[in-house]
């Protein structure tokens, strides 16, 4: 564990997703309504109040860190330590009942992520990964696998209907190389890179609450994440992202975007 994450931001990361977690199966299944946000995406009462709990916690302990939500905004952007949370990335799994959403929460420190929570709170399940350490799951060391090759590759995507233009046209080499394509996981199919059953996952159109948490946790299981040129993510990013288990994988994946 380095400087830049503290066994007490740690400690956070933990009651932040406990506290999200309480919120989020209070309400799953249960029939509440969905409205539509500004962006046609659908949000519910427990996306709000998950997020409005999680901020509470940080500003009781961390009053001079920064916090952007994606339901509630922005608070201290210019500080160095800003914590990026999605309360539910996959509302609409939450929304149909189905378990393939996560709690998101990154620690950013300059803008770069340093800490990252994935977690399942019907499941049970969750990821962490910091600078310096080794990704768990549920306290456990995990490893990504090694796969080299895209004709080997199990490819994830939340939809084929986030690629555009040009990234449509990209993604589509990249699946038609990949062994095996599957939809629809969102931020699980980044816990399950990290733990060994996915090789590689690809998207776009992303938002800083939709990134920042997963690349600790793949990073530190082994694999690579970065944006589609091969820069780290930070929250300045554009939203078109890889990760993949193996470096070399990524490498390949990349190279494939780019039409070479």
């Amino acid at each position: 564990m380095t400087e830049r994450v503290t066994a007490a931001h740690l400690a956070l990361a933990g009651a932040l997703a406990d506290k999200a977690g309480a919120v989020i199966r209070r309400y799953f299944r249960s029939g509440i309504a969905v409205e539509k946000k500004p962006d046609d995406t659908p949000v519910t009462v427990a996306d709000r109040e998950a997020e409005a709990e999680m901020r509470a916690l940080i500003e009781a302990r961390f009053p001079d860190h920064g916090v952007l939500g994606e339901e509630h905004g922005r608070t201290r952007p210019e500080a160095d330590y800003v914590w990026v949370l999605d309360p539910i990335d996959g509302t609409k799994s939450f929304i149909s009942g189905v378990p393939l959403f996560g709690v998101l929460i990154a620690l950013t420190f300059k803008g770069v992520p340093v800490l990252g929570v994935i977690d399942q709170p019907i499941l049970r399940e969750r990821w962490l990964g910091a600078d310096g350490r080794k990704t768990t799951l549920n306290g456990k060391p995990i490893a990504t696998r090694a796969c080299s090759a895209l004709a080997d590759a199990t490819l994830y995507a939340t939809s084929p209907e986030m690629f555009a233009g040009a990234d449509a046209s990209a993604f589509a080499r990249v699946r038609s190389a990949a062994k095996l394509a599957r939809y629809g996981a969102d931020c699980y199919a980044y816990g399950v890179l990290a733990a060994g059953f996915v090789d590689l996952v690809i998207e776009a159109g992303l938002k800083p609450y939709d990134f920042c948490a997963l690349a600790p946790v793949i990073e530190g299981a082994g694999g690579e994440m970065s944006d589609w040129a091969g820069e780290t993510l930070s929250l300045r990013s554009d939203g078109r992202v890889v990760a993949a288990g193996d470096p070399a994988l990524a490498a390949a994946a990349r190279s494939a975007l780019a039409g070479k």
